[in-house]
């Protein structure tokens, strides 16, 4: 399937529950689902040597015990390149970066698909306070972290977890840049030891139904990450 019908599927998942996510990811080969509910994540181990992870994750702020309006099944549309969902909310904050993982799923790097980050990163905390040899894992065997959970089109943002070389790197490699290290995701959580940056993938007006999403945009992040983290080497980046 090309890149657009995956991401019409992950955007046409019932964006008040999880569990379809999940359920893709977890047919992966080596798929390790942890925990039940938001305290909640799922795990494939890369392959390659010199590996990063990726992360997702599976939640909306359209969650059951969030919603306040009846909810109504998605009427996704793609007009002009512009996608939205006619009946709400479109939860491309975080689904389009799900679909984006899954069409990197072969590159022979790491996933981590998260519940509960607009909760308060909740399964990520989950994680590191419950699943340590995960979590080291994570911060041993990795170069650095890629989280896809970025609106607009060209920004990216280390948070508290990204050294000036590294933010040079990302800088030069992407060719995005970062306008301020305000705020927190799930990589401010996970990234004891490494380094982690969170991507522009093309979303705008998150958490509220005039929710969209730039179909370039979105494709150009993708195939920024293609090129990118299909080189033979990757550093290393230690947060100090």
């Amino acid at each position: 399937m090309d890149d657009l019908t995956i991401l019409m599927e992950f955007l046409n998942m019932d964006i008040t529950n999880s569990d379809e996510v999940f359920e893709k990811f977890e047919l992966l080969p080596n798929a390790q689902r942890c925990g039940q509910g938001l305290e909640q994540f799922l795990f494939v181990e890369g392959n390659r040597k010199n590996k990063i992870l990726l992360v997702a994750h599976a939640d909306t702020i359209w969650d059951s015990n969030y919603v306040k309006h009846t909810y109504k099944k998605p009427l996704i549309v793609n007009e002009n390149g512009k996608i939205r969902n006619k009946n709400g909310g479109l939860g491309a904050d975080d689904r389009a970066g799900c679909a984006m993982i899954y069409l990197l799923r072969e590159m022979g790097h790491s996933i981590l698909i998260t519940n509960g980050e607009e909760k308060g990163r909740i399964g990520s905390r989950w994680l590191v306070s419950q699943n340590q040899k995960i979590a080291d894992c994570i911060n041993k065997e990795h170069q650095f972290v890629v989280q896809l959970d970025r609106r607009n089109a060209r920004d990216f943002k280390c948070y508290s977890v990204g050294s000036e070389s590294f933010r040079t790197y990302v800088g030069d490699v992407t060719g995005y840049s970062e306008p301020d290290r305000s705020a927190f995701t799930d990589i401010v959580t996970i990234c004891s030891n490494i380094c982690g940056v969170n991507l522009s993938i093309g979303y705008y007006n998150e958490h509220t139904d005039k929710e969209y999403l730039v179909e370039n945009e979105w494709r150009n992040t993708t195939n920024v990450c293609r090129k990118w983290l299909v080189e033979h080497y990757l550093p290393r980046f230690d947060r100090y």
